[in-house]
């Protein structure tokens, strides 16, 4: 499934496998001025490589490495000569998702294995015909993260860095510390319209980054407080969360509360 919506000058693409006619989750790519942030999933690869038929496209940059933002990369090179940049950490993870990326049996579902592609380092910045795009490395979400930021425009292309809700849990590899920091450091920023990697563009954007950072430093000190009273992560996680919520069931274990409990504890910056 894909729907397509111009906001300004960007066409951005929302991506989501179906299931009995309905999407299992969105994912998002964004176009502007030759310039394609993400390609989505495995199993929506054809309909952006349609859609995009006629327009320019000459370079992708993805955000992160997951395989829910790589998948079309290979075929759009192929299609429109395209050069693809990532982060260097993410470089040899394109080239081979599969052996360097084992997807567990939720992610082959919803979004499939990527075709391998090669991608060149990204630099400090990216430039376009008419624009100028600050490259801001966030991790957190994953070690090879990076944002794209337009300060004339107050554009923010943010991938996972900001996700929308309360967490209650977080995968084993996540690092909710490197989240914050990346929070707070976007929030050093001009941002007008944020674009995150659900396709739900933000025109609140300092507000919904803000309420992101607050929600999870005051967590932070729920679940601090507790663990210097002596409690065990399996008893924190149900005093701040309470049950397991049905990610950790659909996700087999992969997203839990005791691995977000345990990066708060474990992962906390010592300086």
């Amino acid at each position: 499934m894909i729907e397509i919506e111009d906001v300004g000058e960007i066409r951005k693409f929302r991506l989501a496998r179906t299931f009995l006619g309905r999407p299992i989750y969105y994912t998002a790519a964004y176009l502007v001025d030759g310039l394609m942030i993400d390609s989505g999933c495995a199993y929506t690869v054809r309909e952006l490589a349609a859609a995009l038929e006629g327009l320019p496209l000459r370079r992708i940059v993805n955000t992160h490495s997951h395989e829910d933002h790589i998948a079309a990369n290979a075929e759009l090179a192929r299609r429109f000569k395209a050069e693809i940049e990532a982060h260097p950490f993410a470089l040899h993870i394109l080239a081979s998702p599969a052996e360097e990326r084992p997807l567990k049996p939720y992610q082959r579902v919803m979004w499939g294995y990527p075709e391998p592609s090669e991608a060149r380092a990204i630099g400090d910045t990216i430039e376009t015909e008419n624009h100028r795009f600050e490259v801001i490395h966030t991790p957190g979400h994953s070690p090879d993260h990076i944002c794209l930021y337009e300060p004339e425009k107050g554009w923010l292309f943010c991938g996972d860095a900001y996700i929308g809700g309360r967490d209650r849990s977080l995968r084993a590899d996540y690092n909710i510390w490197q989240t914050i920091g990346s929070l707070q450091k976007l929030l050093a920023l001009e941002v007008a319209l944020l674009f995150p990697g659900s396709g739900r563009v933000r025109r609140k954007a300092r507000r919904d980054l803000m309420e992101k950072a607050d929600y999870l430093l005051e967590v932070s000190e729920r679940i601090q407080d507790l663990h210097r009273r002596g409690l065990g992560y399996e008893r924190i996680g149900r005093r701040v969360f309470g049950r397991e919520p049905s990610l950790y069931y659909i996700t087999l274990g992969h997203f839990s509360v005791g691995n977000l409990v345990r990066s708060f504890i474990e992962d906390r910056p010592t300086s």
